[in-house]
């Protein structure tokens, strides 16, 4: 038991190596440019003032947003997703799998579900013992059910979900633009220093640095932010773009498609003010999810959660 423990532990710690990784960076890219390129290198007052003002601005909103990502808690099924005594009892007695998924029937009856596993079983997690809220996966990397799983990501040591995939778009954005600013902006520094025709002190080196850094995570935070814009064009997650959720009429990628605008509201919402800072404006409550499919699946109860959307929304994005 306690070998097991402290492997967890370990398991935990090493889990921010990357983000560490990734703050050393920040941090060092931080000093780089304000210190080493802005005060010791550029001599126009103009162009320093300028270049401050705008770091900073990108630095902010990319640091802001980064941390959200990290510290917004994934949302988890609630409790009416959970069978009840009687019925969980029932169900850990019950050796059967045709009798098991009878009571799960039974149970899911009264919850708005439109999806269904492979074989059209009603989506059960033995781990979490909970029925399976649509777009909703159990995550092995944080143990727990999570409410429109997109992945677990290393980089923010935090799962992806309904609750911060705005703020890890937004995260992706800022981190792009940031990146951007400081390649475009060191740009003729770097070439002055083949041209040698920077003052001959250590500020040149990180400069170079600075540049090829800068470069070599545009191009790898460009394909990946590309990719989920896409992703929130279609209205998938990375999940369900490698694996189209299972309906009653069968698998079908497009089945939570709403079209382009309402797709990106379900994200970000319907005020537009709201879009570019990482707060939470995200549609409903990650418990479910309008489907074009609704009328043509003649099962779908019409019974609606018992729940305050827009006030859980924000509990869940807190």
């Amino acid at each position: 038991m306690a070998p097991t423990h402290v492997l967890r532990c370990c398991q935990r710690g090493l889990a921010w190596i990357p983000v560490v990784f990734i703050a050393l960076v920040v941090c060092w890219s931080y000093y780089a440019y304000v210190v080493e390129l802005c005060i010791i290198t550029i001599i126009n007052t103009g162009e320093k003032i300028v270049y401050l003002v705008f770091f900073h601005l990108s630095f902010i909103m990319f640091v802001w947003s980064y941390w959200k990502t990290i510290f917004t808690r994934p949302a988890n099924p609630s409790k009416e997703f959970s069978l009840p005594k009687a019925e969980k009892e029932q169900y850990e007695k019950e050796e059967r799998p045709e009798a098991q998924q009878e009571i799960l029937r039974r149970v899911a009856s009264g919850l708005p579900l439109y999806t269904r596993t492979g074989a059209g079983a009603i989506r059960y997690c033995d781990r979490c013992q909970v029925i399976k809220p649509d777009r909703c996966h159990h995550c092995s990397a944080c143990d727990m059910c999570v409410l429109k799983m997109d992945h677990h990501c290393p980089w923010v040591n935090n799962c992806v979900g309904f609750s911060n995939y705005k703020y890890f778009i937004l995260f992706l954005a800022y981190s792009l633009v940031y990146c951007l600013f400081i390649a475009a902006t060191v740009l003729q520094y770097f070439i002055r220093f083949w041209t040698n025709d920077l003052p001959d002190t250590h500020a040149k080196f990180h400069i170079l640095f600075l540049f090829f850094v800068a470069a070599m995570f545009c191009i790898s935070i460009l394909s990946l932010f590309s990719y989920h814009l896409w992703l929130v064009g279609k209205n998938r997650s990375t999940i369900e773009a490698f694996r189209a959720p299972v309906f009653r009429n069968g698998p079908d990628k497009n089945g939570f498609s709403l079209g382009f605008s309402k797709n990106i509201a379900q994200v970000f919402g319907d005020q537009k003010k709201y879009w570019l800072l990482p707060v939470c404006t995200s549609q409903g409550d990650g418990l479910t999810f309008p489907t074009r499919l609704v009328n043509v699946d003649p099962e779908q109860p019409t019974v609606i959660l018992q729940t305050d959307c827009s006030s859980k929304s924000n509990l869940l994005c807190n």
